[in-house]
């Protein structure tokens, strides 16, 4: 079988206008980036606005493990199973982050037959997002220092200054650092430290975004520190959001571009779900649903971090209302989660299959927590045996959902359609969404909601400052936001070795952020970095140009 890179590069791509077209996206709408991707002017899609919006689609999976889940792939396979069988679809996915890319992860762009493209334009740079992203970020903080070098009007106190620096590249180095060393011409020293640019609260603000008038107010309502008598100073107060709209003007355009068969996909926004609310723009979904009867999209890592942020943060702000989910799982990773190691995973072991399906399950009854039908993927791999896929269907059966297998790797569209048909069954049902929690629970009650009902834990725990600053801006008017819950992605706990389905844990509660200006609390737990590292061996050593030009090793 050949590498996704090489399918990629095999496939005979279309001009992205005709993808456009085939779309109903007016060519005068249509920004070319190259021959196969664009930029979409959204104001020039008006005369969709009278349809009928389409149904909308989450695709999210259980824990990820490193035996893999496929969620990305299973995506873009459902999108062009759904086109397959008749139905109008488009995929709505985030943007891959640079991090991932030379780190551990890899692209994000799907695999096999189930593949957006151009790969390798989207993986490195695609057309600019992030690094528009970052400057706009990273122009605030220097605003930020020049103002307190020029006599600090406003009374910033440098110990309180929570807005950090941002890069899309992993590099622990800089997670914590000191600045303005080298004497009164550099400004003044004080501590700070970088995150990783899909972290950053701009990223969570160009996602959330309805237009560019509430681009620039969001950028306005971003804390940047505090006075020394406790006020809180804004990037408005800094006058800096003004420029910073005009560097994300383009950045806020939802990027077009297809999948392997030819169907139009959005690709827009990245930020994760482990540390960030870990779905792609608003703007992209609502322009599909506007465009198509059905899109696809997706949100982050497991469903207790990705669709609980989707429901919870994304959903409620935009008033999205999506009809199904679809819950992508893998024998391998439920073998994982039922202990077998990854060295281990290829001999048949139904019983490891039955242990591991506890995660499952519990993904699955998080989903109906939301009043959202849920059905199960299974992403097949070559290794599954019959008897391991039948114990698969057996526990989602036993828990009220159907499980297909799907072959969308290998065969497209076509290895998804079994898939596609009870999605649209469940779809045109009525879903009965509701968030999890209401606007009016206090801050501490909606984390400690999220770490009972979700991750099943006896309780949230926060030190008496955490709670403090929870209530000071309750007392400022923020109470009513939602919650954004940092923690590891490979489980339930904290604990990224505590796999399965635990009970009976707590959620500790180590530093809360205000992200005002996106509209939520982001609640950081455990010991979850925002500036992650690179792995022992990297991705990025063994990614080069051969003599042809072309790039070999991405993915």
């Amino acid at each position: 079988m050949p590498s996704d890179i090489e399918i990629s590069r095999a496939a005979t791509l279309q001009p992205i206008l005709q993808i456009a077209e085939r779309a109903g996206i007016p060519a005068a709408a249509v920004e070319p980036y190259g021959h196969y991707k664009a930029k979409l002017d959204l104001a020039l899609l008006e005369a969709e606005a009278g349809k009928a919006p389409g149904k909308l689609i989450l695709v999210t999976a259980i824990n990820p493990t490193p035996a893999g889940e496929g969620k990305t792939t299973t995506s873009v396979g459902l999108a062009d199973a759904l086109n397959r069988i008749g139905k109008r679809t488009m995929l709505a996915l985030r943007e891959p982050s640079l991090g991932p890319c030379f780190g551990t992860k890899g692209g994000a762009t799907g695999g096999g037959y189930a593949q957006v493209v151009p790969m390798e334009d989207i993986n490195l740079h695609f057309t600019g997002d992030f690094h528009a992203i970052t400057s706009a970020h990273n122009l605030l903080a220097a605003m930020i220092d020049n103002h307190i070098y020029w006599g600090n009007a406003l009374d910033l106190d440098v110990r309180r200054i929570v807005w950090r620096r941002v890069l899309d590249i992993n590099d622990r180095a800089l997670r914590d650092i000191a600045q303005g060393l080298g004497g009164r011409a550099n400004g003044f020293p004080r501590e700070s430290g970088f995150d990783i640019t899909v972290a950053s609260e701009v990223m969570a603000i160009l996602c959330l975004a309805e237009d560019l008038a509430d681009l620039e107010a969001r950028l306005g309502r971003i804390v940047v520190g505090y006075t020394r008598k406790g006020r809180p100073v804004t990037a408005r107060e800094l006058k800096a959001d003004g420029a910073m709209a005009v560097l994300l003007a383009q950045a806020i355009k939802p990027n077009l571009v297809q999948t392997l068969e030819g169907n139009p996909a959005l690709v827009h926004g990245g930020p994760f779900a482990n540390i960030a609310h870990g779905c792609n723009s608003v703007r992209a979904t609502r322009a599909g649903l506007a465009l198509a009867d059905y899109v696809v999209t997706e949100a982050g890592f497991g469903a207790d971090l990705g669709a609980e942020k989707f429901f919870d943060i994304k959903c409620r702000q935009a008033g999205l209302k999506p009809a199904a989910a679809v819950i992508v799982a893998t024998v391998r990773a439920l073998k994982m989660n039922g202990g077998v190691a990854k060295n281990a995973l290829a001999p048949e072991d139904v019983e490891a299959v039955r242990r591991g399906g506890v995660n499952l399950v519990r993904h699955i009854e998080n989903v109906r927590q939301f009043g959202v039908p849920a059905v199960v993927a299974i992403n097949r791999f070559p290794t599954d045996s019959d008897a391991e896929i039948a114990e698969v269907q057996a526990i989602a059966a036993a828990h009220g959902s159907q499980a297909f297998v799907c072959t969308h790797w290998a065969e497209g569209g076509a290895g998804a359609v079994g898939l596609a048909e009870r999605v649209v069954e469940l779809a045109e049902a009525s879903s009965q969404f509701a968030p999890l929690y209401d606007d009016a629970l206090p801050l501490f009650d909606k984390i400690n909601t999220i770490a009972t009902r979700i991750y099943r834990a006896e309780c949230a725990i926060a030190d008496p400052a955490v709670r403090a600053q929870l209530a000071t801006w309750e007392e400022q008017g923020h109470g009513a936001l939602p919650v954004c819950i940092a923690k590891t992605q490979y489980g339930f706990t904290t604990d990224p070795a505590a796999l399965g389905a635990p009970t009976g844990h707590v959620i500790p509660v180590r530093e809360v952020r205000l992200s005002a200006g996106a509209g939520f609390v982001v609640a950081i737990c455990g010991e979850i970095m925002t500036m992650p590292g690179l792995p022992q061996v990297p991705a990025a050593e063994r990614i080069h140009i051969n003599p042809e030009g072309r790039i070999e090793g991405l993915f």
